[in-house]
């Protein structure tokens, strides 16, 4: 029993002192070159579930921001395709680099970059795995010799750079050394530090191999350098560098600190420990602590005391020279004001002003009006605004629809919006002012049609009182409302104008596009043709048009549902890809983000406009 109790205290005692070799914290890859900005990495064995805190000189940080890389993130894999890989490491390096895709947390938008003599961006950020796996499976050796090692890197950046995601991880795989790139080592670090960049790199170590580069890429960048020692050796690495990420976090905060201080940060975790790291943060050029350098544009001699008492002085001239000038320029222009003021010149020169913007803006619409007049899409526009009584002509509706449309279009690309996306609110925004003309000229022609049998039966009424016609039209505009009052009004006044009254109200019934009044219009000529009591006919064509409204709000009434299933077929898409995008963001990010997306975007975009045509073509009925 004695026995027992000893193993068992021995065991505890094992544990207690393996604990603390489990927990650790790392804190490295300290930048400052984005001062007074400064990131560093803290790696730490609680994973993403807690947070590090951060001190600086023992003070703790105040605005740290943290960001795990074990969540959503934006990756590169650069896969090097130089001829020294060709065969079976290449294959093994595909393999492994696809392996990790697979296995991906479903926020991670990952690229692909292959990097032989130059380097190549195969596919672009997307959180589906399609893209990646397809760029990895076709990927082959490279034509020429060369590793363009740090030019790869470079380019890696500059892309993840334009990610919105904050957390931005390079993971590199390669079996040399660089012998091809412009760029140098510490302008592919500069590189990273601009962009955030943690470089993982992964290397093939073979006969000859130096892993130095490497793993200054790794130390300087906050990553971790893995050594393969064979191809079957890469799918653990990559395995590795997923499970580093869960427990490496990138920090970042804004110091008080001044160029030339001397820092120590200290990274801690609870239940995790703490580790320090030193710093001197460097006395840039153009920093406070030291004067700037003289400009280029003098030769050195000026920058002497008597250089710049000289300088001083003519500077002084030249500005008292120019204050001279425009006192003496105002002078003038002084004393017009004081008497504009009791003359009304002012008022003269404003309207002046405002009517040669006016002929300016005239003659360009004019000069539009001329060139595209003729067309029949042009007069068609025109005699819309026409029947929805808009205040305006073809050449400056279209102008605002142009620039409604160039106005959205420049928010969406300014907001960051894809192409497509920005292409359909341009092309949206330019249909909202025909939207709402049309519903505008649909609302008048509908008050009109209501408004068209008791419009009859007053002329009827009039010429049964022994009344003439253009009598009748009268009393519709004394007695009647807008818009039938305003348009028989139209009428009359052509008609004392000296215009025949048959071609006025022709004109009229072509203005107003209703087909229940080109009715009457006819069967008034056809009687003034044939002879007959005038008021009997208009009581006739009243009846007529009564029966044809009565129908076709029937016919409105029964296909209904048509209509309504069409509105909610064709809504449905949206409101689910709205209500997707509030619950999960980044579910939806493949169609919008990835070409295959954006093909099946337009494709279901033609198919409900297909559907809708159909149903409307359904649900339509002319009688």
């Amino acid at each position: 029993m004695r026995r027992c109790i000893q193993y068992v205290a021995v065991g505890v005692a094992a544990l207690a002192a393996a604990a603390p070799a489990s927990a650790r914290v790392e804190l490295s890859g300290v930048d400052t070159s984005a001062f007074p900005t400064i990131r560093a990495t803290v790696v730490s064995s609680a994973g993403s579930s807690v947070a590090p805190k951060l001190t600086e000189n023992g003070v703790p940080v105040v605005g740290l921001t943290e960001e795990n890389l074990g969540r959503a993130k934006a990756v590169v894999l650069a896969v090097d395709d130089s001829r020294s890989m060709r065969g079976k490491p290449l294959a093994a390096a595909a393999a492994a680099a696809r392996d990790f895709v697979g296995h991906k947390p479903a926020a991670d938008a990952v690229a692909v970059v292959a990097f032989g003599p130059r380097p190549i961006a195969l596919s672009n950020f997307s959180t589906a795995t399609i893209d990646a796996d397809s760029a990895l499976r076709d990927l082959t050796v490279a034509p020429r010799d060369g590793t363009a090692l740090y030019d790869a890197i470079v380019l890696s950046a500059q892309q993840l750079a334009s990610s919105p995601l904050a957390g931005r991880v390079l993971i590199v795989l390669t079996d040399g050394r660089d012998v091809s790139s412009q760029a140098t080592l510490e302008q592919a670090i500069a590189a990273a530090h601009a962009a955030n960049v943690s470089i993982y790199p992964i290397g093939m170590e073979g006969q000859g191999f130096d892993p130095a580069a490497l793993k200054q890429l790794a130390a300087d960048t906050g990553g971790r350098y893995f050594a393969a020692s064979s191809t079957d050796a890469l799918a653990q690495d990559y395995g590795s560098i997923a499970q580093q990420l869960g427990h490496t976090w990138r920090v970042s905060y804004v110091t008080s600190a001044r160029p030339g201080d001397r820092l120590r940060l200290e990274a801690s975790v609870a239940h995790s420990g703490s580790a320090a790291n030193s710093l001197v943060i460097p006395v840039h050029v153009g920093d406070v602590t030291g004067a700037p350098p003289p400009s280029q544009l003098l030769p050195t001699g000026a920058y002497s005391s008597a250089s710049r008492f000289a300088l001083g002085a003519l500077v002084g001239a030249l500005v008292f020279a120019a204050v001279f000038v425009l006192l003496a320029a105002r002078r003038g222009s002084w004393l017009r004001n004081r008497l504009d003021a009791h003359t009304g010149g002012q008022r003269r020169t404003r309207r002046r002003r405002r009517d040669q913007r006016s002929a300016v803006l005239g003659g360009i619409l004019r000069a539009t009006e001329r060139a595209f007049g003729d067309l029949r899409q042009w007069q068609a526009v025109q005699k819309m605004l026409d029947r929805g009584e808009t205040p305006l002509r073809a050449a400056e509706f279209l102008y605002l629809v142009g620039g409604v449309g160039l106005v959205i279009g420049l928010f969406a690309a300014a907001a960051g919006a894809p192409w497509p996306l920005t292409l359909f609110l341009m092309v949206a925004g330019a249909l909202v002012p025909f939207v709402v003309v049309w519903r505008r000229m649909r609302r008048r022609l509908g008050a009109f049609e209501t408004q068209l049998p008791d419009m009859l039966i007053t002329i009827a009424a009039s010429l049964k009182a022994g009344h003439s016609f253009k009598q009748g039209v009268q009393a519709v505009v004394d007695e009647g409302q807008p818009p039938a009052s305003d348009e028989f009004k139209r009428v009359l006044t052509e008609t004392g104008l000296g215009r025949p009254i048959d071609d006025a109200l022709a004109e009229m019934a072509d203005r107003l596009g209703s087909e229940n009044f080109e009715f009457a219009i006819t069967a008034v000529n056809i009687q003034r043709q044939v002879g007959g009591s005038l008021a009997a006919l208009f009581d006739m064509v009243a009846d007529t048009v009564r029966q044809r409204q009565q129908f076709a709000r029937k016919i409105r009434s029964l296909t209904a549902m048509g209509r309504m299933s069409a509105y909610t077929l064709i809504g449905l898409p949206f409101f689910l890809a709205l209500a997707i995008s509030v619950l999960n963001s980044g579910y939806l990010s493949p169609l919008f983000h990835t070409s295959a997306g954006h093909m099946l975007l337009m494709l279901g975009i033609g198919m409900m406009l297909v559907g809708s045509a159909i149903i409307k073509k359904i649900v339509s009925f002319k009688g």
